[in-house]
This record gives structure tokens, C-alpha cells and sequence, in this order.
């Protein structure tokens, strides 16, 4: 029996105005695509945003909705734009819709394996569009209720991706597209409380939010989007292997306040 592409981890509190994604924990291969991969390197999907819904697993408890995805990012990257339109024009490296390196640059799939333009639709059919549909879902039963929604979308990285950047990551990334993703107040508010933590922190820089940020977050109408990235060290090990309780908590109990300034501030907007 195939997995449904995402995982719904409802409110165990009275539902507030949330809706947390996190697009890039899921570590599934479908059954009729595993065999095109390097065996080896499924084990333990280097790319994968390691313990993100674990880390953010507390918010169910005030009243957030999550949505998870199942599979890898190496099978569709749900976070890309579906016609691989570039998210940044300022030269870097950009992984496909359906990547076939890693962040390393180590070849994912088999030799003459890699997905063609007719599978790569197929994904984007089977995968990709079911994890947009319960999103726009959920938020507009979210707004039914409530009048405004923010959808935050979760993601973490190494410290250094060479590929990517040279330099290493700041800690704490927020973004919201230069501003058109998510009303200022909301922005202003999360980023005061993730500064509270001491770590770096950047609005917009290297990230301005992936494709989920900037289609669902619409201002406009009465839906704002906030993207946070963060150096995976801050609740993992030094090895960015294993997850790191002490670590985690810091970041757990910041993230609390910074959701309580949200709510707080949301209905300010109303």
C-alpha cells in the first residue's frame, strides 16, 4: 500500500491560527522508483532536514496544526518551484525539482537512472501537488475559523554547504521574500523574539523562503508566510548526526515565545 505523501499532526490544544510545514524530514522512497537510487546513500538521505518535526513537536500542544512530509526530497523537492524556475538570480546553486546530486555533489541515482521529463511530471502528480492541496486546505479551514493564518515553513541545514555558500550559515535564518510574503509586523515581532536567543540571526540573507513561503503566503489575503532556516549544530551534535536534547531545548522554548508573539500579534491584525 503506497504512503500518503504527507503526515497531519493535529492540534492536542484548542487549534489557534498556525499551520507549521516541514517539507524536508521525510527519508521514504516509493516502492517503484527505490531501485534507481544509490542504495547506499538512501540509507541516510544526506539532505534530509534531520529531526525538524521532532524539534517542533511541541507546538501541537498549543493548539498548532502540522503538516510533515513522508518522502525524501531526493524523490521531488516540494520547496522548488514545479516548473524549476529559479528561486534567486544571483548565480548559486539550485538543486532540481527532482534532484540527481547531493548538497556534496555525489550522483543519487544509479547509472542511466535518472528521472526523465515524463516521470518528473509523474512525481509532481503523485507527490508534489498532494502536499499544496492539503495546505491551501488547511489554511482556508484555518481562516474560516480564525480570519487570519500564518503559515511557517521549517527547515534546517548544515553549518557549511560549500555549494552553496562559502561561508558558514548563520544561525538563525527568517525569511519572507523581501517583505511580500507576510505582513511587517509579524516579521518584526519573530524576529525579536529569535534574537532574544543570542544566536546570529538574518532576515532574508542567504534565504528570502522557497517556493512554499512565496505561494502561500499571500497578505493580501489575510495569509502570511515566514520561512526560518537554521545551522542544524543549534539542536544536533557537532557532528550534525545525532539529535541533541540540551541543544534542542533552547531552541524548542525560544520557538514557543516566538509563536505566542505571532498569535499575539495576528490579532492585532484583525
Amino acid at each position: 500500500m503506497q504512503t500518503e505523501p504527507f503526515k497531519i499532526i493535529t492540534p492536542l490544544a484548542p487549534r489557534v491560527p498556525i499551520l507549521i510545514s516541514v517539507p524536508h524530514c521525510g527519508v521514504l522512497f516509493p516502492d517503484e522508483i527505490k531501485n534507481d537510487y544509490n542504495q547506499e546513500l538512501i540509507k541516510a538521505p544526506d539532505d534530509t532536514d534531520w529531526f525538524v518535526d521532532q524539534l517542533y513537536d511541541f507546538a501541537t500542544e498549543m493548539g498548532i496544526t502540522m503538516i510533515t512530509a513522508q518522502y525524501s526530497r531526493w524523490v521531488i523537492d516540494i520547496n522548488r518551484d514545479p516548473e524549476s524556475k529559479p528561486l534567486y538570480d544571483d548565480g548559486r546553486i539550485i538543486t532540481e525539482l527532482c534532484p540527481t546530486a547531493t548538497f556534496a555533489g555525489e550522483d543519487i541515482y544509479k547509472e542511466g537512472c535518472k528521472p526523465n521529463e515524463d516521470e518528473v511530471k509523474r512525481r509532481i502528480t503523485a507527490y508534489y501537488n498532494p502536499y499544496y492541496t492539503k495546505i491551501t486546505e488547511l489554511l482556508e479551514d484555518l481562516k474560516k475559523e480564525f480570519g487570519q493564518v500564518i503559515f511557517w515553513d521549517s527547515h534546517s541545514i548544515r553549518e557549511y554547504v560549500p555549494l552553496i555558500r562559502k561561508d558558514k550559515f548563520p544561525d538563525l535564518i527568517l525569511g519572507d521574500n523581501d517583505g511580500k510574503t507576510a505582513h511587517p509586523s509579524l516579521s518584526k515581532s519573530a524576529l525579536e523574539n529569535l534574537e532574544k536567543s543570542g544566536l546570529e540571526v538574518r532576515h532574508n540573507t542567504p534565504f528570502k523562503g522557497g517556493h512554499l513561503t512565496r505561494y502561500f503566503g499571500q497578505p493580501h489575503n489575510n495569509q502570511h508566510g515566514l520561512q526560518l532556516e537554521m545551522t542544524k549544530v543549534n539542536y544536533m551534535d557537532d557532528q550534525e548526526v545525532n539529535y541533541h536534547t540540551q541543544r534542542a531545548e533552547k531552541i524548542r522554548t525560544m520557538l514557543k515565545e516566538v509563536f505566542q508573539g505571532l498569535l499575539v500579534k495576528l490579532e492585532e491584525l484583525k
